[in-house]
């Protein structure tokens, strides 16, 4: 189960970094902040999978 959210996570914060990118090469800035929303969820994703593996025995 952890590496399958570990996987949503990383999976997350490539497809906010690509729209993130995507969208500043095109000046849309909805598109850049909905990149910047995906890749945060992403990022606290992991931060979680993180912590929860350091508490394991």
């Amino acid at each position: 189960m952890a590496a399958d959210e570990k996987a949503k996570a990383k999976g997350e914060q490539v497809k906010g970094k690509t729209e993130e990118t995507a969208g500043r090469a095109v000046g849309n800035e909805r598109l850049e902040a909905k990149g910047q929303a995906d890749k945060s969820k992403g990022d606290a994703r992991q931060a979680k999978e993180k912590t929860k593996d350091a508490f394991k025995p």
